[in-house]
C-alpha cells in the first residue's frame, strides 16, 4: 500500500463528548477532531447532533472513512484529518488543491510559480508531507499578486 493511502486509512476512532472524535491513522498520527460547527451547518449531517447516534462513530470499509449509525452517513478519513491539522493550527493538503483548481493551475505551473519541484507539489498536494506556512503564504500572495495583474 503506498505511503498516500496510508496517511488516510483509520485504524481506529472513539466518540468523545461535545461532537468530537479521536482518531488514529494507519501512519500512527493521532488527532482529535472538533466536527460541531461541520455538524450544525451541514443538512446532511443533523441527525449526528443528537449524542446517541454520534456515539455510534465506528471505521467504514478498508478503514476510508467513519460510518454513524447503519452506515446512512460516513465521513471521509482524509477530509477528517485535513480538518484536523486545519483546527491544530496547520495547512490542510486540500488548501493546496483548492488553490490549483481556483486559479487554473497544472501541477508545472503550480511548482513554478512557487518555485519548488514538481514532486514537493504532489507530496503537499497528497497530503504526504506537511505544508510549511511559508509555501500557504507564498500560494495567498501569488493569488492576490495573479487577480491584480502583477504575478508572473
Amino acid at each position: 500500500m503506498s505511503k498516500n493511502r496510508e496517511l488516510f486509512r483509520l485504524t481506529s476512532v472513539k466518540a468523545l463528548e461535545g461532537l468530537r472524535l479521536r482518531l488514529s491513522y494507519a501512519d500512527r498520527a493521532r488527532f482529535v477532531v472538533d466536527l460541531k460547527d461541520w455538524i450544525g451547518s451541514t443538512k446532511a449531517l443533523r441527525a449526528l447532533r443528537d449524542p446517541a447516534r454520534f456515539s455510534t462513530a465506528k471505521l467504514g470499509a478498508w478503514g476510508r472513512t467513519i460510518e454513524f449509525g447503519d452506515g446512512g452517513i460516513d465521513l471521509a478519513g482524509d477530509n477528517l484529518r485535513n480538518l484536523a491539522i486545519e483546527q491544530a493550527g496547520g495547512v490542510g493538503h486540500e488548501r493546496i488543491w483548492n488553490w490549483m483548481h481556483s486559479n487554473d493551475l497544472t501541477i508545472d505551473r503550480a511548482a513554478e510559480v512557487l518555485g519548488i519541484s514538481r514532486r514537493m507539489l504532489i507530496y503537499y498536494r497528497n497530503g504526504e508531507k506537511a505544508i510549511p506556512r511559508h509555501i500557504w503564504l507564498a500560494c495567498v500572495g501569488w493569488e492576490s499578486l495573479h487577480k491584480h495583474g502583477a504575478a508572473a
